[in-house]
């Protein structure tokens, strides 16, 4: 009988961790790439802004940016885990646009935390929704790869280890 597997949850955030790495750095790229107009504070650090303390210090509201753009990766990418569409990257990519469909023109806009994204720049919203396809992408191949490794590389050795004969 074999091992049960790692927690489907589990794999799913760490892979909604790696493509965040992923958005995050395409997000960095393309960012430079916008009018100077349409440069001001992405969506991570817009919703920090709204909804921290507003006395904090600059250093503290990077790493809560960071903090919260990670930790709604990781949440993201456990609820793909359990989901399980089939498709591979272009099921990844389509989900990666619904998680931004329905931030931000449904749940962060009705919390009035930001405006709807109709009301963004569409460049800005181009390279959001770019961004969230390299998420998806990354996020369905991520999470393949570690449901790979967890069945072939992390369970149990049937035979010991040569240096522990």
């Amino acid at each position: 009988m074999s091992a049960p597997r790692l927690d489907t949850t589990l794999l799913g955030a760490i892979a909604g961790v790696m493509a965040t790495v992923a958005m995050t750095a395409a997000m960095r790229r393309m960012r430079p790439l916008l009018p100077e107009e349409d440069r001001y504070p992405l969506p991570p650090r817009e919703i920090v802004d709204r909804t921290t303390d507003r006395t904090e210090d600059e250093q503290a509201r990077r790493r809560h940016t960071l903090l919260a753009h990670f930790a709604f990766g990781a949440a993201s990418g456990a609820v793909f885990a359990l989901l399980r569409p089939r498709g591979g990257l272009a099921a990844g990519a389509g989900y990666g646009v619904a998680v931004w469909a329905a931030s931000y023109l449904g749940w962060i806009p009705a919390a009035r935390i930001l405006k709807p994204a109709t009301r963004h720049p569409w460049r800005r919203n181009l390279l959001m929704i770019a961004a969230h396809l390299v998420w998806g992408a990354s996020l369905a191949k991520g999470l393949e790869d570690l449901d790979r490794a967890e069945g072939e590389l992390f369970e149990g050795a049937p035979r010991p280890h040569p240096d522990r004969r």
